[in-house]
């Protein structure tokens, strides 16, 4: 069992900057693969990114790309994300999951509570 918190989300203006948290606990956080989902009022959850066991092979949505990065310090079990040129379209309830594989599906085991960032223009 795997417990997500994801925390560091708020309000900023367009062009502005957030760093996403999602601290696990429990079982460690290095034996899952990582993703972040987003989900928008009205809309499905959609894919952001997602990182491998180890940190590598980061995988990106095309409308994040080069904007935003994903990160993970497994010795602090902690996943990141950095969110820059932020765009009132990114504005959504960010969640962190844990899986066994790296997919861009929502095929994930474990969910956090989600955070909201809001992006005004």
């Amino acid at each position: 069992q795997v417990q997500l918190v994801e925390s560091g989300g708020g309000l900023v203006q367009a062009g502005g900057s957030l760093r996403l948290s999602c601290a696990a606990s429990g079982r460690t956080a290095s034996v899952y693969a990582m993703g972040w989902f987003r989900q928008a009022p009205g809309k499905e959850r959609e894919f952001v990114a997602t990182t491998s066991r180890s940190g590598g092979f980061p995988n990106y949505a095309a409308s994040v790309s080069g904007r935003f990065t994903i990160s993970r310090d497994n010795a602090k079990n902690t996943v990141y994300l950095q969110m820059n040129s932020l765009k009132p379209e990114d504005t959504a309830v960010y969640y962190c999951a844990a899986g066994a594989i790296a997919t861009v599906t929502d095929d994930y085991s474990y969910w956090g509570q989600g955070t909201q960032v809001t992006v005004s223009s």
